[in-house]
């Protein structure tokens, strides 16, 4: 099928912010935005979950219950990460590294059920990862998903409102063509909040390296 000449920027896009990040995770190198391989060591358990603030949201062992300001723990497994209903705490609570991945893994992954898959995935049901490698995975196996619708849209569907059945935005309510631009921008913006706290970890005891 020949992909939709309005697509192929946003799948540049995507698949840019989407390697970019996981290469940031990962290392050995990350790209530094002018074209130059820079060093980067693969992310910890403990920085995946490290809370530079009292008050965190992040991913939890399910025995230990939520965090401060959280109500349940969602997702399936032993892990959950912090969530609370509707309306959301104000202002809102500084996150991990582990809870914005996770949440970028989830939305990607059920997005992806909901456009040409079961259209059932819950977030109930989306298994949480607690651990870095875990994390790091769920996040790809999630780009790996949602790539794939994308490589079978069309003008058709690009056009179609409701294309994208997410239960957990206005996706419904929107051309499929706005919801691909609403999930770049969420990969490059919590992308962007994991390598500046990736930045902040290696600076936490002032030693600057």
């Amino acid at each position: 099928m020949t992909t939709p000449a309005r697509l192929i920027p946003l799948l540049d896009q995507f698949d840019w912010a989407s390697e970019r990040l996981v290469r940031r995770m990962t290392g050995p190198f990350t790209d530094s935005g002018n074209g130059t391989d820079v060093p980067a060591t693969a992310m910890t358990d403990e920085e995946f979950r490290w809370e530079p603030v009292p008050g965190c949201w992040s991913v939890r062992r399910r025995a230990d219950g939520p965090g401060t300001g959280a109500t349940t723990l969602s997702g399936t497994g032993g892990w959950g990460r912090d969530t609370a209903p509707f309306p959301h705490p104000s202002p809102p609570p500084f996150t991990t590294a582990a809870w914005r991945l996770s949440h970028l893994a989830e939305l990607l992954t059920i997005r992806a059920d909901h456009t040409t898959g079961t259209r059932a995935l819950t977030r109930d049901d989306y298994r949480v990862e607690g651990e870095a490698a875990g994390g790091i995975a769920a996040f790809e196996a999630g780009v790996h998903a949602w790539r794939s619708v994308l490589a079978g849209a069309d003008d058709a569907a690009l056009d179609t409102v409701g294309y994208c059945g997410y239960p957990y935005g206005s996706d419904p309510e929107n051309p499929f063509l706005d919801v691909v631009w609403w999930v770049n921008q969420e990969i490059l913006h919590h992308g962007a909040e994991i390598a500046l706290l990736r930045d902040l970890y290696r600076v936490r005891d002032g030693l600057g390296s």
